[in-house]
């Protein structure tokens, strides 16, 4: 098993109005990542994914992509303190 990380994500593009939050929800939980996901204000995505290391590298990548009708022009990644989410989940936007 490998060690649990945790990542923050800033989305940049078309990525609000495009099922970014449900498709990444989604996703997360297909791969065992934790976390949350919400709109920003500025029209960014943020997230907080936690996990073994390998699934969170994998959903990073997918940030980078998103749903098909997303167009991501940009990820900011910094590492965060593994917070022992539960789960995975949708925020209000914030």
């Amino acid at each position: 098993m490998s060690e649990r990380v945790a990542r923050r994500l800033v989305i940049h593009g078309r990525v609000q109005g495009v099922w970014f939050r449900e498709s990444m929800r989604i996703e997360a939980d297909a791969l065992g990542v934790a976390g949350w996901v919400r709109n920003r204000p500025d029209g960014t995505v943020e997230a907080h994914v936690e996990g073994p290391a390998d699934e969170v590298e994998r959903i990073v990548r997918w940030a980078h992509r998103g749903p098909e009708s997303a167009r991501v022009t940009g990820v900011d990644q910094t590492d965060a303190p593994v917070a022992g989410h539960p789960r995975f989940e949708k925020r209000p936007t914030g």
